[in-house]
């Protein structure tokens, strides 16, 4: 609304001057606020819900970041997110998840000690990992313990071929203690050291 003499401009309300009142009485009447956006109200649930959803986003997406990061060659294409629409009517990601090869190298367990030492990497790289991630980094640091243990067996039996006499089938205390305890290859629980 225009009025003659006055352009009356007030933050978020209009200013009417009274028409034929007094100059005495002549004061601005303010139209009644109207109701503020729930959005940008900080004291409305709106709000807070927005900046809560926000925030999760932020993290989760900072989150599998990290994992993506730390993971290099192992992670298999992106990050995937599941996601909730804000009462702005956009979608916030809530949840996430990036897949990661956790399968030991055949044949090559220094390889696969490096691979898993990385996907322990991968799955801890987060400030704050999930149960999701501990779960992934034992289960690395398990196969990284199996493919110690199978570096070990080939180094010894390297070694024993090359302690062995030419031409001979002699054993050694060790493969020989192994094969009266009946342990099949890959199989040992625990490593024993025989020298004294």
């Amino acid at each position: 609304m225009s009025v003659s003499g006055h352009n009356p401009a007030l933050l978020g309300r209009s200013a009417i001057p009274l028409v034929g009142a007094s100059r005495a009485s002549q004061r601005l009447q303010l139209d009644p606020v109207e109701p503020s956006d729930p959005l940008k109200d900080p004291t409305s649930a709106e709000y807070r819900a927005l900046q809560d959803l926000k925030q999760r986003d932020r993290e989760v997406r900072q989150h599998e970041q990290a994992h993506i990061a730390a993971g290099g060659a192992h992670v298999s294409g992106g990050a995937h997110y599941s996601y909730e629409i804000g009462p702005d009517g956009r979608r916030y990601a809530v949840g996430g998840e990036v897949s990661i090869d956790t399968s030991a190298v055949p044949n090559d367990p220094e390889a696969t000690i490096r691979k898993m030492q990385a996907v322990r990497s991968a799955a801890t790289a987060p400030a704050e990992p999930s149960a999701q991630d501990r779960a992934v980094a034992a289960d690395a640091a398990r196969a990284e313990a199996r493919a110690r243990a199978e570096l070990r067996d080939q180094q010894s039996a390297a070694d024993d071929s090359a302690a062995a006499p030419p031409g001979g089938r002699a054993q050694t205390a060790l493969s020989a203690y192994r094969d009266a305890a009946g342990e099949g290859a890959g199989q040992r629980a625990a490593v024993l050291d025989l020298t004294a």
